[in-house]
């Protein structure tokens, strides 16, 4: 045992204490006994340096003062007190005195010396430099120097408690992401949400995205409503031009090179960036990965991870032929860009003639943007700043990144960077899979948190919001029905690959529902029935979107059809948004024509066809029809489905099918006439009634449901009557049907079936649904207020 042991204990101890009490003001998030003692060791060399400057004189002045006694009588060693005419005085003690005086006076100046350097060490720490909006402390140690990955560790491990936050509190931190198609869109809210949950600083996100991307992306961030985050998107298809004449075999694409003109994309006052992939997962604030911008020194420009493969060795395999790179090259799955420097060195230039001069040789990029970044920094290694591994763990094929880390606090950032994804081989993949598959399931919603003491940007619609909810009586017994028509409900359209192009001849209809995690079971069923496109609302929790994922992605029937839109409504609140969820369904199909179905109906074969040829022979384009399909039921869970309408009549007859809800809710569906349907030819006309709720075929510019009604009751009810408002005329069609099969009772009926207060509010906002129609529509509407109900 060393001589500093008791005292390091002591100085650590009282470093576990502070670290504890202010864990969550620090950077460093949890205290490990790893991290601990990491900087217990960081503090040697600081100890024994005191503990010199303290103990040295001492130890000097009790070997002099002993020394000058001599059989217990004291001996000057002042030479003016000094008698040569004493006995004891001889040349010896003389010399011996003076040799000790210089001794002293060598020491005296070594611990001044030594003194100087420990003010001047204690001076330098923290250290100021400035980001793009304000002043920023050093946080931990980096490296800007090419080092091994082990070394990595120990240099940016060694971070202390007691330390000033990495980044100012308000500071914003940028980031870019390039986003292309419906995956890769997937991907970036995980990523997203990993940032989310650690951030303590507002947020920008570039995102670099194609039409896809943008439109499923500027919905999602529109619903979500975080506070704190502004986004704001770039035109990936226009960028197209600018790198599209590099071949890349990286199934990335093309977009797989756009890292390389960001300087040119992004805002030209923007001064540095944070890049990422969208395979990334963040285990910790990123603002301290922001903070690394304040070590870059000279011409340092590039933030970048080694490489933790041998790919740019070139001996992975015979005739392994990799673009140039310095030793194991870098990894560009997270960079830090300094942009106004990238722009003053003629970056664009630099990267396009090292390119064109590579290409020459090797043809097409093998890594995309990643080989081309290589290539420059072999040609100029005084632009990179080497990060600490642990800013991007690989775990691509053959990875050494086991070597980056030797406990969980040491992980900054996951790069799922191989294509097999989540099946990649590696020592501890269960460990970092499911630390992603926390934030894939994760909520949502609860990141929509404040930042406590920064000012936020004025959101319009935030504001619209707030203002609405603050006009509603929260002691109003119907309080919560109301204040659910203003939930803001999360929302990522396209959750799947979706790809059509509607009929040229503009008679496509597309048939739209929504469901929740327990109708599942239908879709195969309906995408047997119907050919044609389908746009479904669904209503999951984070979770459930990833059950329905895998569902769907585990079924040959789902995966065939690309045609079926997939958009999920994130779960909030107590009630199931019926018509909301239709409402997003219905405003995202790109047909001319749609039919308005339920989950739990199957359209009889042929019906897309059949209604494509009666939205001609009606003339639909140019008037205002509504077109109902007749419904029925059957209460067997076993269903020789009828195929024809020949068929069906005689199972009416037999009593295996039904006209629906004929025992408990006949006026829904008895102005369709049934009696007339069994023998008409031809398409007939009814006349609207109260309580109708056919189920129909429109235009796609027809009204929407209206959201006050959510849970049971009165949802499509409140819609055909705005139809009938708008002086729409309903018109059955003789040869098309659709029969609704048997499922367990949902829980809002069970709640309006037992619940006296929901049934009050339901005809609550039934009669002043009716009134507002009176309103709206005039005196064509009176008969609204008069019409009797039964719900």
């Amino acid at each position: 045992m060393d001589s500093y042991t008791y005292t390091e204990g002591v100085i650590c101890g009282r470093l576990w204490t502070i670290c504890f009490r202010h864990r969550n003001n620090t950077g460093l998030g949890i205290c490990t006994p790893e991290r601990m003692l990491g900087i217990c060791r960081g503090r040697r060399k600081f100890l024994a340096a005191s503990l010199t400057v303290l103990f040295v004189p001492a130890i000097t002045w009790i070997y002099l003062f002993a020394g000058s006694f001599e059989d217990g009588k004291p001996v000057s060693l002042s030479p003016l007190e000094s008698q040569p005419h004493s006995p004891r005085y001889t040349a010896s003690s003389q010399r011996e005195r003076e040799s000790l005086e210089v001794r002293m006076r060598e020491v005296e100046e070594e611990n001044r010396v030594l003194r100087k350097q420990l003010s001047l060490a204690q001076s330098r720490s923290p250290s100021h430099h400035h980001g793009n909006h304000s002043k920023t402390y050093s946080m931990e140690e980096g490296t800007g120097d090419s080092e091994s990955l082990r070394a990595g560790i120990v240099a940016g491990n060694s971070s202390e408690c007691g330390q000033q936050p990495a980044v100012e509190k308000c500071e914003t931190i940028h980031v870019a992401i390039v986003c292309a198609g419906y995956n890769a869109s997937r991907d970036v809210v995980t990523l997203v949400k990993s940032v989310l949950f650690h951030r303590r600083n507002p947020l920008h996100f570039h995102l670099i995205a194609d039409a896809i991307a943008k439109q499923i992306l500027a919905t999602l961030f529109q619903t979500w409503m975080v506070p704190a985050v502004r986004i704001d998107f770039y035109d990936a298809d226009e960028l197209k031009s600018e790198v599209s004449w590099i071949p890349n075999k990286h199934y990335s694409g093309i977009y797989g090179l756009m890292k390389l003109v960001l300087t040119k994309t992004l805002p030209s006052n923007l001064e540095r960036v944070i890049v990422l992939d969208t395979d990334i997962t963040f285990a910790t604030d990123i603002a301290e990965l922001w903070a690394v911008f304040h070590k870059f020194k000279g011409q340092q420009v590039l933030g970048l991870v080694e490489n933790q493969s041998d790919w740019y060795l070139g001996n992975l395999w015979k005739n392994h032929r990799p673009w140039p790179a310095l030793g194991r090259g870098y990894n560009t799955g997270v960079i830090l860009l300094l942009l106004d420097k990238l722009r003053k060195m003629k970056w664009e230039q630099m990267w396009r003639l090292t390119a064109e001069r590579e290409l020459m040789s090797m043809l097409s990029t093998s890594l995309a943007d990643q080989d081309i970044f290589n290539a420059v920094i072999k040609q100029n290694p005084f632009l990179v700043y080497q990060l600490p591994c642990f800013w991007n763990v690989q775990l691509s094929d053959h990875t050494r990144s086991e070597q980056c880390y030797r406990d969980v606090s040491d992980l900054k950032v996951i790069h799922w960077n191989s294509p097999k994804k989540l099946r990649v081989k590696n020592k501890h993949v269960e460990f970092f899979r499911n630390l992603y598959l926390t934030f894939l399931e994760y909520d949502g919603n609860l990141l929509r948190r404040e930042l406590f003491g920064c000012p936020s940007e004025a959101d319009i619609n935030s504001e619209n919001l707030q203002k609405q909810l603050s006009e509603l009586d929260e002691d109003d017994l119907c309080y919560e029905f109301r204040r659910e028509r203003f939930t803001v409900h999360r929302t990522h359209l396209y959750f799947l690959h979706y790809e059509y192009e509607p009929a040229s001849d503009n008679t496509d209809v597309t048939l739209v529902a929504q469901l929740s995690m327990d109708r599942l079971q239908m879709l195969e069923a309906i995408c047997k029935h119907w050919e044609g496109p389908i746009s479904l609302a669904l209503y999951l929790s984070d979770a459930e979107a990833q059950q329905f994922l895998r569902y769907a992605q585990g079924s040959e029937v789902l995966m065939s059809r690309h045609n079926v839109g997939y958009h999920i409504v994130y779960k909030e609140g107590q009630f199931y948004p019926v018509n909301l969820l239709r409402n997003v369904a219905m405003k995202h199909i790109s047909t001319p024509y749609m039919f308005l179905s339920d989950i739990d109906f199957l359209p009889m074969y042929g019906l897309y066809e059949y209604l494509r040829k009666s939205v001609i022979q009606l003339d639909l384009a140019n008037t205002k029809k509504a077109l109902i399909v007749p419904a029925f039921e059957t209460l067997r869970y076993r269903l020789s489905f009828p195929k024809s309408k020949a068929e069906l009549l005689s199972m009416l007859d037999m009593g295996t099918l039904f006209t629906f809800r004929y025992h408990v809710w006949t006026k829904g569906h008895a102005p369709t006439n049934f009696a007339k349907w069994r023998t008409a030819t031809t398409p007939y006309r009814v006349e609207w009634e109260a309580d109708f709720e056919p189920y129909v075929v429109v235009r796609k510019d027809c009204p929407e449901y209206d959201r006050r009604f959510v849970g049971f009751g009165w949802n499509k009810v409140a819609h055909i009557m705005e139809l009938d408002a708008q002086e729409y005329e309903f018109t059955v069609l003789p040869n098309a049907y659709m029969i609704h099969m048997p499922h367990a009772p949902s829980f809002d009926i069970t709640k309006f079936r037992s619940n006296k207060q929901y049934r009050i509010c339901l005809k609550t906002l039934k009669e002043e649904f009716q009134q507002d129609m009176s309103r709206h529509y005039g005196f064509a509407a009176l008969k609204y207020l008069t019409a009797e109900n039964n719900s």
